[in-house]
């Protein structure tokens, strides 16, 4: 098996967690919440093994590259981070129910990386500007802080759900009304901003050094660079916000939902949009 039909039954996995989270949102069915957890935890050792494959068939063919160096495998790494910490965010807070807004995230991700034909699968050798050792920890910083951002989005999207349910008296027993409780998500919400916020900085801070090293300075205002430091004031002014303002609820839900619109052109459109010096992750 090879890691091409790791990723395949992955993507099977995660179609069938978000249809078990989507179930038990819509008939509060539990157990249908248990079958998404086992589905998603298959799902993400299928996936790390085939990443795992990935990074050893790159040695194979005398590259030896870590598997993060074009778009299609930066989405594969996308979707394995978002699925992690969802999954982490569920054993701890035991809210199975936010799985059905979160994992068709990482299941739409892993769908278009087979259904888009001119994403290059293959494993090439990398373009000089990639040879550093500050590749796997840029990547793997800021694709943490993506998905972090990525359930925050999602939790973002329950609360304003929660809230039309609240204003509109809602039964708990509804669909909506089932929902958590509108403290639990904004603080979750909080939480998850502030953990995918650290991530980001780091994330800039080690590309930063890496362009230094690899262009001679530090920040040349390239698109991707342009809009991440976009991004990372988006949040960074919903987290002073919440500090100083005392925003809460409906504004920090859309902020969470705009903010990963913001994360979403950063890593996605940029490269297919705008021309500059990371037009490489688009091959």
């Amino acid at each position: 098996m090879n890691s091409s039909q790791l990723f395949g039954i992955t993507t099977l996995a995660y179609l069938l967690a978000s249809v078990c989270y989507i179930g038990l949102f819509v008939f509060r069915n539990k157990k249908a919440g248990q079958a998404g957890l086992i589905l998603a935890l298959f799902g993400i050792l299928a996936q790390t093994v085939g990443l795992g494959l990935r990074w050893y068939e790159s040695y194979q063919a005398g590259i030896g590259h870590a598997p993060l160096t074009n778009m299609y495998e930066s989405l594969l790494f996308f979707a394995w981070c978002a699925t992690i910490f969802y999954v982490l965010l569920e054993m701890k807070f035991k809210l199975p129910v936010i799985g059905a807004f979160v994992m068709p995230i990482p299941f739409i991700t892993l769908a278009y990386t087979s259904l888009d034909k001119s994403l290059s699968k293959d494993i090439s050798p990398l373009v000089p500007a990639l040879q550093s050792n500050w590749l796997i920890a840029h990547v793997i910083t800021c694709f943490i802080g993506y998905g972090a951002f990525a359930v925050a989005a999602g939790l973002g999207i329950i609360y304003l759900l929660k809230q039309v349910a609240h204003n509109r008296k809602f039964a708990a027993d509804t669909m909506i009304g089932s929902l958590p409780e509108l403290r639990t998500l904004d603080d979750l919400i909080h939480k998850t901003i502030i953990f995918g916020f650290m991530w980001l900085s780091a994330g800039i801070i080690t590309g930063a050094v890496w362009a230094n090293e690899a262009w001679g300075t530090y920040w040349q205002w390239d698109p991707k660079e342009t809009w991440s430091i976009i991004t990372w004031f988006l949040y960074a002014l919903t987290l002073h916000a919440r500090f100083t303002r005392g925003w809460s609820g409906n504004r920090i839900a859309w902020l969470a939902v705009i903010g990963f619109v913001s994360v979403f052109f950063t890593y996605f459109g940029v490269n297919y949009l705008l021309a500059g010096l990371h037009s490489y992750g688009s091959n």
